[in-house]
């Protein structure tokens, strides 16, 4: 499932179209993706204006001048790819790019915008072959209590998220440091790869306790300060290198990100690690249902 490396590239990709758009049609090919589209799916996209196009941990938020917020999740399988055209007249299309692989009988949504710096409409499409993705308008006013956000924790991009925060947050937790990370109550969008990524690192187990960062007192320990600016740090060149292309993900050109060429610990099972004089070798261990990657030796 795309992380918020690849989620925030689609955004930095989609951005040039979508902000301060004009969204003038709407195709919706089927009822339902993950969940039900509604009857007024259509009508409330319709003839709006983006008002801003952003990001909150995985989720990509259209927030429109109706007082809507069109929120969407890529899921397992979903991607965007776009195609300008001179007009809403399919016959004077003129494609500028398209996914190889993406099979047109999966492109369950067609936005139809026009960009406030054209002429020329831009088609937006939405391909899912598993369907697992979803769309679902939330009035915005409601956003921040709505069971899906209401409990989110903060963005490991803001400013909030330092050394004195985490360990606040894990004094006297017994679950896993990798637990812990992945827990989106607690820091928001962060995954499996570049949870194993930060961990290493750091120089941390990813199965000692979330609590070994701080000091009895609650005091942040120095690695709490370290796995911060990790955290960000990872994050920061993952979307520089435009995510991680393992299988469906591609940035919204078209194009493979290619942070998977700099991991160093993620799916480098009986590799060498790459901590300078470790003699360590790369082990994986499913740890509550995902894959951990770590060297035993470094990370204690």
């Amino acid at each position: 499932m795309p992380e918020l490396p690849e989620v925030e590239t689609v955004r930095r990709g989609l951005a040039p179209f979508f902000d301060n758009a004009t969204i003038c049609r709407v195709e919706q090919r089927r009822p339902d993706l993950r969940f039900p589209f509604g009857n007024d799916f259509v009508d409330r996209l319709e003839n709006r204006k983006v008002v801003s196009f952003s990001r909150r941990a995985k989720y990509l938020l259209l927030d429109l001048d109706s007082g809507d917020v069109l929120v969407m999740h890529l899921g397992m399988s979903g991607s965007f790819r776009w195609i300008e055209t001179k007009d809403l007249k399919p016959t004077q299309t003129v494609e500028m790019y398209h996914v190889t692989g993406k099979h047109p009988q999966h492109d369950h949504i067609i936005f139809h915008v026009r960009p406030a710096d054209r002429e020329t409409i831009v088609k937006i499409i939405y391909n899912d072959p598993r369907r697992f993705g979803f769309m679902i308008l939330i009035p915005r006013s409601e956003l921040a209590t709505h069971p899906m956000f209401a409990s989110m924790g903060i963005e490991p991009l803001g400013n909030e998220l330092n050394g004195a925060y985490l360990a606040n947050l894990f004094h006297n937790r017994k679950t896993s440091l990798k637990a812990a990370l992945l827990n989106q109550k607690f820091v928001a969008g962060l995954g499996n790869i570049y949870v194993c990524e930060t961990l290493w690192r750091t120089g941390l187990s990813p199965f000692h306790s979330a609590s070994t960062l701080t000091s009895k007192s609650g005091k942040p320990r120095q690695k709490a300060d370290e796995l911060s600016n990790h955290i960000r740090e990872v994050l920061q060149e993952a979307i520089a290198s435009g995510g991680s292309s393992l299988k469906d993900h591609r940035q919204a050109d078209g194009s493979l990100g290619y942070f998977q060429h700099n991991f160093s610990v993620y799916d480098r099972e009986g590799e060498a690690c790459r901590t300078p004089g470790c003699t360590g070798v790369i082990e994986r261990k499913v740890h509550n249902g995902r894959s951990t990657f770590y060297c035993p030796k470094c990370q204690k």
